[in-house]
This record gives C-alpha cells, structure tokens and sequence, in this order.
C-alpha cells in the first residue's frame, strides 16, 4: 500500500510542476535568454542590434558601450575601446 501512495504523491508533484510551468508560460512571462541575451561592452560577438534598441537605439548609450555606426549602417566597435 505504501508504494501506490508514494506513487499517487509523486504524479500529484509532477502535474502540479507541469500546471505551474504552463501557466507562467501562457501568461507571457519572458526570461533573458527569450529576449536576444545580453550586450558586452567593446564586444560585437553574437549581438544583433535589432534585439537590443535600448542600447543600439540611442547613439550615447551605444557610445557608452563603445559601439559607433557608420555612414552605411552598420555598428562597430570603437578604436579605443576598453572594457570596464
């Protein structure tokens, strides 16, 4: 009797999980990895500027992380860039 009640408990866990997952994804809850990653300072690798407008949208902001854009569009990293 006890092994169908540790099982009955355990499948009680794991749907409870399952519910919970589902609903915080239906709820349109986002992570950092589900919204483009992350910026490094002086570092262009892996970084599409479309993702990230708070920074690749505003020329002081981007400057700040040592990025400029050129007459043609596309972002580069400063000469002297050193990160922090």
């Amino acid at each position: 009797m006890s092994g169908r009640r540790l099982f009955l408990a355990i499948s009680a866990v794991l749907a409870i999980g399952m519910v919970g997952a589902d609903s915080a994804a239906a709820g349109g809850q986002t992570r950092w990895w589900d919204r483009g990653g992350f910026v490094k300072p002086c570092s262009l690798e892996g970084v599409n500027p479309a993702y990230h407008p708070g920074i690749f949208g505003n020329a002081a902001v981007a400057r700040a992380y040592g990025f400029v854009q050129s007459r043609d569009g596309t972002w580069h990293v400063m000469s002297n860039c050193h990160p922090y």
